[in-house]
């Protein structure tokens, strides 16, 4: 099917963003807090997740939590920016504006701390065959003031991550934060080793195929 063709198919198939999940998120200490135990695309049972999400003059604050884990599984050889959504991870897909973005920041955190950060640049909106799809890396996310605290409760079968992302890097200036809209999708990977590569994906909103990469699905997230 020529490509014109198929976003125009695509389109027909994505939601309004009235159809979207929306959420408004306080200021520090307050926070807003989301819950998904659905999979991604399908809508059947997966590990309950968490997100608690708040806002201060400088960051952005998330509380990403897995439940009902029994793997924690990673890639001890992985660093910085590397493949770790092979594994299990918690991400976040964040966006400052109200429209369906073409560019995004992808976060990710693996259970042993290693995190993923990039912008993504995904002009079909949707990663469709063929449509150009790049990846422009936050080097040094430490640097920058992107940071991510994670623990493990293995006898609990969670494993939580306190996560603060700069306002700066969506062009939001230090105390102007209050009243901004933001389009995000928050997504966990679930693999077990006789599994792997194999995983099961879970979504706050899911999408409609096996790929996080579709803006149209993100949720309305208001500062408030």
């Amino acid at each position: 099917m020529p490509l014109r063709s198929l976003l125009v198919a695509l389109a027909a198939a994505l939601p309004t963003l009235a159809s979207n999940p929306s959420l408004r998120v306080p200021s520090c200490p307050g926070t807003s807090t989301i819950q998904y135990s659905h999979s991604d695309p399908n809508r059947t049972s997966f590990p309950h997740t968490s997100v608690a999400l708040c806002y201060d003059a400088t960051s952005i604050h998330l509380n990403l939590t897995a439940h009902n884990e029994t793997n924690f599984l990673y890639n001890a050889s992985y660093t910085t920016n590397d493949p770790i959504w092979q594994y299990e991870v918690m991400e976040a897909f964040i966006y400052h504006g109200t429209n369906d973005p073409q560019t995004y920041l992808e976060f990710e955190v693996a259970p042993n701390n290693v995190t993923f950060q990039a912008f993504i640049y995904n002009p079909s909106k949707i990663r469709a065959p063929g449509a150009p799809f790049d990846t422009f890396f936050i080097t040094e996310p430490l640097a920058d003031g992107l940071t991510a605290a994670t623990t493990l409760d293995k006898a609990a079968k969670l494993w939580s991550s306190a996560v603060r992302i700069p306002l700066g890097l969506f062009d939001v200036d230090d105390g102007a934060a209050k009243g901004t809209r933001w389009r995000m999708n928050f997504f966990r990977t679930v693999v077990a080793p006789a599994t792997f590569p194999a995983q099961g994906l879970g979504a706050w909103s899911p999408t409609n195929e096996s790929n996080f990469h579709m803006t149209p699905f993100f949720g309305n997230v208001a500062f408030v």
